[in-house]
Formats: C-alpha cells, structure tokens, sequence
C-alpha cells in the first residue's frame, strides 16, 4: 500500500496534488510520501516484534531493522526513518556519513560493503558503529592492522555466502557461488576462529545476504538455515555467535503482483529457523520501505508517430534521472498525473538522452497522452536518485517530501552555474 491516490480526478501524494509540485518545482521530480515510510517501517516493525522471543535475543529493543542507505540516501528521508527508530546498513563512509548527520545512533549503524578501504575501516571505527561486515581474509587482515594502530577491537559479523542466489534480475543477486560478496562456509568458518583469536576484533556475529527483489521466501529460508549450521559450528568450536545480520531483499510488488510473501510471513520464516538459538536477529530492508514511497514525476515533451504506427512518448525524465530499466530491465508503471477520456494505445517510453538504452519500456498500454502532460512512474522511491546522474549535462532530479498536506523541496536541481562551479578550469586555461 502507498499513499499516492486519486482525489478529485488529479494524482496526489497524501494530500499534496503533484501538479502542484510540479508546477513549483519543475519536471522531472521524486517525490516521497512520509505515510508510506512510517507505515512500511510500522509493519516491519510489528512483524518481528511477534517473534521477539526468536529473533530478539538479549536486546530489550529486540530485533535491529537498518535501512539500506543504497537504497536511498536523501537526508530528509533518512530523518524520517531515524525518527521511528531505524538504524542504517552502510557501504561506504559517505553512507555512515549521511546516517549520522540524518540523527541515527552510530550504533545502530552497520558497516557493509566488499571494498572498504583502510581510511573508511579507520572512520567506522573511530566512529564507534554496531559492527563491520567483513566481507574476505584480506578485509580481516587490514581491520586488524588498522584497529591495532588505534588500540581497538571493534565488533565484527563475517558474511557468508552460501551459494544460493536470487532475486529479481542476474544483476541484484548477491549470494551465489560466482558473485563477489562473502565467503563460502568453510572460509567463513574459518575466517571466525581466527578472528576470534585476534585482540584487535571481537567477533559477534554472521551476515547474509543472497539478492534483491526476491519474491519466493525458500530461497532465504535455505540461506538462513545455512547460516544456522555456522552458528552451530561456530559454537561447537567454542566460539561466541550473539547476532546474525540477515540482509534485507523482500520483494515489493513492482508489477501489481498480489501473490508476494507478505512481511508477516518473511517474520515468521525467519523466526521459524532461528528458533532457540538465541541470538539478536538484523534486518536491512532497502527497497521495502522505500520503494512503494516514492514516485518520479515527468512531463511529456512529445509524442513521435511514425508511418508504421509505433508511437514514442517522449518524457523530460531520461535514464540519467531513472537508471533501473536501463540498468536490468526493470518495470516500472507509468500513470498519468490527471488522466484523460480516450481509448488506450500502446507507446514505447523514451528519455530524451543520447543513447539506445534510454528506453523505460516497449509497446506499454497507456490512456491517451499528449505534449505537457505529466506523468508518474510508480514505485520509485528506492535505487531511483541515489543512481541518478549529470548525464548530458542534464541538472540532477530534484526531491520533495510530502508529510500531509505540506512538502517541502530536500534536494534542490542544481542551476546549470552551479554546476559549472564544481569544476574549476585549470590555471593555464
């Protein structure tokens, strides 16, 4: 469920009108309904409090839900999130960065990624966050080095893959045997004795995290059954395991789809295999929350009808605003912002950049549209900006937050001087 509806004939966001913003603000626009993230975050929230008692542990908070920050990094978005209670998965100092300044306790915060270089490894540190995610045998040996220099023993999980993969699309499934994220089991293993005889890191935990948009709940039950194996391993070796970093990866239904595992049902399997092993699950949902609480809002340049009946409809939104369906192929449906009377035909959905890719969809059923129109692509608001670009030198997308019947510009489009600002002509030009 979202909070982008109909009222009185005009797409709105909660109770501000997009026509409105985008008369404001320009096309093209993302702009994110506060309702939706407090209400995706609210059931998130509630489906693993049911289940305190599996995936809790020790914590009076009970289990950690950390937003993917990759999924989307604006400041006002993240502050909404942090006001609930949210903590952050990160994957760069930047992201640590982001989530500190948008009031997330650093140690809520938890420090993922497969190439953290010494100069982030020694920020988080410093910075004091829950854990790091160690990803290799070479990522332990430079935490280890750079902890001793500072005299720390930070908290750490080992991320293990346990070569089962899924997920919506080759190029968001992270836990098969050729993809570069984690250990195999044995190295994994491994990798957490000798961690756990090191005086510079103190091994708390596993981490896994097979893929993305993954819409069948028995691949994670597989991994995480997996995962449970280690744990036991682990334990029988006389090491401590208190928490296990579960990733995030839920599907959203991007297609309309009603046949997705519900989040209650995602809770309940993962209580389900953790049951008595005591330990203090975490989740990071990035697209869960953010997805369904945003749209891109885009005005149609034209309309090109060829001689053999294909129809273009040219957007102001390009694959520089919107990289999703370029990237890998992704769906995204298109609505219009006060739709028209008409029967409907079939348009190709274009960007106006300077390459083939930037295509958003073939031959899409549409209600009749015209030059001026605005449009929205749906369920937006995750891995939508935060990928966005300069392409072109195109000005990047603007962001708005909508919390009832305000909203309020979080990322302004830059003006093409400022642009030009950031890059200084060298001196001899």
């Amino acid at each position: 469920m979202n909070h982008f509806d109909l009222i009185d004939g005009a797409l709105h966001a909660e109770g501000a009108p997009l026509s409105e913003i985008a008369e404001a603000v320009g096309t093209p626009v993302y702009v994110y309904s506060t309702a939706t993230l407090t209400r995706h975050y609210n059931l998130l929230r509630q489906a693993v409090d049911a289940h305190r008692d599996a995936l809790g542990g020790s914590s009076k908070d009970g289990a950690l839900i950390a937003f993917a920050v990759k999924a989307n990094s604006n400041l006002s978005v993240l502050a909404t999130l942090a006001k609930l209670g949210c903590g952050a998965d990160t994957v760069s100092e930047g992201e640590i960065r982001r989530a500190l300044a948008a009031g997330i306790p650093a140690d809520r915060i938890i420090f993922s990624g497969v190439g953290k270089t010494d100069a982030e490894l020694a920020f988080a540190i410093e910075t004091g966050v829950r854990q790091i995610n160690v990803e290799s045998g070479a990522e332990l040996d430079r935490l280890i080095a750079v902890a001793a220099a500072k005299d720390a023993a930070p908290a750490i999980a080992v991320r293990v893959n346990p070569n089962i993969g899924a997920g919506g699309h080759a190029k968001i499934t992270t836990g098969g045997a050729t993809d570069k994220f984690g250990v195999p089991v044995e190295e994994a293993i491994a990798l957490y004795v000798r961690a756990t005889a090191s005086a510079h890191v103190t091994p708390v935990g596993l981490a896994c995290h097979i893929g993305s948009q993954i819409t069948d709940l028995a691949p994670m039950e597989a991994a995480f059954r997996t995962i449970r194996g280690v744990v036991e391993t682990l334990r029988a070796r006389g090491c401590a395991v208190t928490r296990l970093d579960l990733g995030g990866g839920l599907g959203v239904p991007y297609h309309g789809q009603t046949d997705l595992p519900s989040i209650a049902d995602y809770a309940a399997m993962c209580a389900r295999v953790l049951d008595g092993l005591e330990v203090e699950a975490a989740f990071e949902p990035g697209r869960l929350l953010a997805a369904n609480a945003g749209v891109l809002v885009s005005r149609v340049i034209q309309v090109n009808e060829r001689a053999d009946g294909r129809r273009f409809l040219v957007l102001d939104a390009g694959m520089n605003d919107l990289m999703r369906p370029a990237l890998y192929d992704a769906f995204h449906d298109l609505v219009p912002v006060t739709p028209r009377e008409g029967e409907a035909g079939l348009y190709d959905l274009v960007g106006p950049i300077c390459e083939s890719t930037d295509i958003f969809a073939r031959d899409r059923q549409l209600a009749p549209l015209q030059a001026g129109d605005l449009v929205a692509f749906l369920s937006a608001g995750a891995y939508g900006a935060v990928l966005s670009s300069e392409y072109n030198s195109r000005p990047l997308v603007a962001e708005v937050l909508v919390d009832g019947e305000r909203w309020a510009v979080v990322r302004p489009r830059p003006s093409y001087d400022e642009m030009w600002a950031r890059e200084p002509k060298a001196e001899w030009l």
